[in-house]
């Protein structure tokens, strides 16, 4: 029987990073939302701007299959992965992370050309500063949130914001 989505439980990452020897941009989120946990792949949730957002920065139509969205990233020398590995976590709230234990990005930084790494949000940028800035020597920038809870922040606002992804690809 599965816990209900407002009961705190233990999660573990389900979904294995994104990346290849052409990666040149390392984009961490902090933790797959419930409805990307149920899909398997980073950013599931319809109103997450982050593929409309890449596609728009890239003057591309937006991925929409898991293949396609995979396809994009790597095509665009873009490697994704999420700060956390597992925590305990209410549904797919932010503010409700506790207990957390990193994601080891050795695999990652081993096997490509990493020129930039960047949190998708606050909550990426302070476990990433938290718990793994030490382990890697890389500072991250952090952009906005592309999560529907950043409404303050339009799809135009957030591609001036991101358009500096562009200078490392």
């Amino acid at each position: 029987m599965q816990s209900k989505p407002y009961m705190r439980q233990v999660v573990v990452h389900p979904i294995p990073p994104l990346f290849n020897a052409k990666s040149r941009v390392l984009i961490l989120g902090s933790f797959p939302s419930v409805k990307s946990r149920e899909q398997g792949f980073f950013y599931g949730h319809p109103q997450n701007r982050f593929w409309p957002l890449l596609a728009a920065l890239h003057d591309a139509p937006t991925p929409k299959t898991i293949a396609e969205k995979r396809d994009f990233v790597l095509e665009h020398g873009i490697a994704l992965w999420d700060v956390i590995a597992s925590c305990e976590i209410v549904g797919s709230s932010d503010s409700s992370i506790q207990n957390v234990v990193p994601n080891d990005l050795s695999e990652i930084l081993r096997a490509a050309k990493i020129r930039a790494i960047f949190t998708n949000g606050k909550t990426a940028d302070r476990f990433y500063q938290k718990y793994t800035l030490q382990r890697t020597g890389i500072p991250a920038v952090c952009l906005p949130s592309t999560s529907p809870a950043n409404a303050s922040y339009s799809l135009e606002r957030l591609k001036t914001a991101w358009r500096v992804l562009l200078e490392y690809t």
